[in-house]
């Protein structure tokens, strides 16, 4: 029996051409959150409490200027919206899995991805400070305190009959490619892939990934 492809798909600098959490900071968030990022990916701390500790640097009442500057400076990767059109077609299972937050994760994605289809992080602007709320962390299995946990999401797909594709591109996306049976990479993810002898493809737009899977076998018919 061949396996049926289903493919996981990062957002921050994955899907969009550059990190939002990162472009948030720079515009908005005091030089201490320089120090943070270096942290997060150093490995020193885990993904969720640097990404806690980045948005507690942003007064809640800023919340319509970090909204409004995160969407109007979001560029969807070329080939993106074909891509979409293209797995809907050959009926592959789309899933976003994101350590994005929601104020701009799921706007941009608005009549592209089903929202059901959507892992991201949540936010909460009722405190002073923005605090971060986590709807998808680790399984016991998984002590990495990742935040959006993207290999508990993973092991929910059975890999006995799912071909499971990871696309990304940094930090968050390490522990997942570990276990995807197929990887899509670029920037610090290939980095880190390569140090750690990870197979993966490199891509720059969707048609490039595309191109790749087209001549896959999961991908032909029976």
């Amino acid at each position: 029996m061949k396996k049926k492809p289903v493919i996981f798909c990062d957002f921050d600098g994955t899907v969009t051409e550059s990190d939002n959490i990162i472009a948030i900071m720079k515009e908005f968030a005091p030089k201490e959150w320089v120090a943070i990022k270096d942290d997060i990916l150093a490995q020193r701390i885990s993904i969720r409490d640097g990404v806690t500790k980045l948005f507690r640097l942003l007064p809640s009442s800023q919340k319509e200027e970090i909204v409004a500057y995160s969407l109007q400076n979001m560029r969807l990767r070329e080939g993106f919206n074909e891509f979409v059109s293209w797995t809907e077609e050959v009926g592959t299972p789309l899933w976003i899995v994101s350590g994005g937050i929601d104020f701009f994760v799921y706007p941009s994605l608005e009549g592209l991805v089903q929202p059901e289809n959507i892992y991201c992080n949540r936010s909460d602007f009722t405190g002073e400070r923005i605090e971060i709320l986590w709807p998808h962390t680790c399984d016991h299995r998984c002590q990495n305190d990742c935040g959006c946990c993207k290999v508990t999401i993973l092991r929910q797909f059975d890999s006995t009959v799912i071909h499971r594709i990871l696309i990304g591109d940094s930090i968050t996306d390490l522990q997942a490619a570990k276990m995807a049976d197929q990887v899509f990479a670029r920037d610090f993810l290939i980095e880190k892939c390569e140090e750690q002898k990870i197979p993966y493809c490199p891509f720059e737009t969707f048609h490039d990934i595309r191109f790749v899977l087209e001549q896959e076998e999961v991908f032909q018919p029976i």
